[in-house]
């Protein structure tokens, strides 16, 4: 492999240990967002899980390059000021949403939530947005989530959408995510969690990260969507505080 390509990505990939494999997370990249008509700059990096351990860098490109990976899900994370060394820091564990982030769809409230909470990190001064790839549909995947909306079209709600499809209700996991998280700020140093969702906040407390706080992010809400914000707080145990309605 050319060295000069070598040198480039050098320091750029580096190794998380997982119960399953090895986290290979590279970045940062330079990311100007659009935010709001105003470009901001965030940091990017990618994480992508793989069984087998390697430490050289030129295998670890060739293994790639070998491996069909615009067929896998692949998570990432946008980092915005100095998140390694603030005091203070806000993130948010964000589930991949490809209806509501991508086409706004209006049946859900995460595209609202997606920009929402990237523009607290930025007012905040510093922060993560870590973007879950495999956590669609609750964990379910897209073409179950699918399946999910026509049963949800005829009356059933999102819980009992997922369960009569034969999945459970949430089978998100946030292991490796808190792993990239450990990876990029140290442990002791404290972060403020943006969410309504409890499972989150126990995630990361039970992890042993010291989360001072909590902020909820309700909002966007429409005759689309009320009955599925309305299930988050009933049948998910979502926190209310925040909430329009409440």
């Amino acid at each position: 492999m050319n060295d000069k390509i070598i040198s480039i990505l050098e320091g750029k990939i580096r190794h998380v240990e997982s119960e399953d494999g090895e986290i290979y997370l590279v970045g940062p990249i330079k990311l100007p967002v659009n935010l709001d008509e105003e470009t901001v700059i965030f940091h990017w990096y990618c994480w992508l899980l793989c069984k087998e351990e390697t430490d050289k860098l030129e295998d670890i490109i060739h293994k790639l390059s070998g491996a069909n990976l615009a067929e896998m899900q692949q998570s990432s994370v946008l980092v915005y000021g100095d998140f390694e060394h603030a005091e203070e820091a806000f993130i948010r564990m964000h589930s991949i949403c490809h209806t509501g982030d991508i086409f706004g769809s209006k049946r859900c409230d995460c595209g609202y939530q997606l920009h929402q909470s990237m523009k607290m990190i930025v007012s905040h001064g510093s922060g993560a947005l870590f973007y879950l790839a495999n956590h669609e549909g609750r964990g379910i995947g897209l073409f179950s989530k699918a399946m999910a909306y026509l049963l949800q079209e005829q009356g059933y709600d999102t819980v009992e959408a997922n369960l009569n499809l034969g999945f459970v209700d949430d089978s998100r996991n946030y292991s490796d995510a808190i792993r990239v998280l450990r990876a990029l700020r140290p442990q002791n140093k404290p972060v403020t969690l943006i969410t309504n969702n409890p499972k989150k906040l126990e995630a990361l407390r039970s992890a042993g990260l010291d989360v001072e706080d909590r902020i909820p992010l309700w909002g966007d809400v429409s005759e689309y969507n009320e009955k599925y914000l309305q299930t988050k707080i009933n049948r998910s145990g979502h926190l209310v505080s925040g909430c329009p309605d409440q």
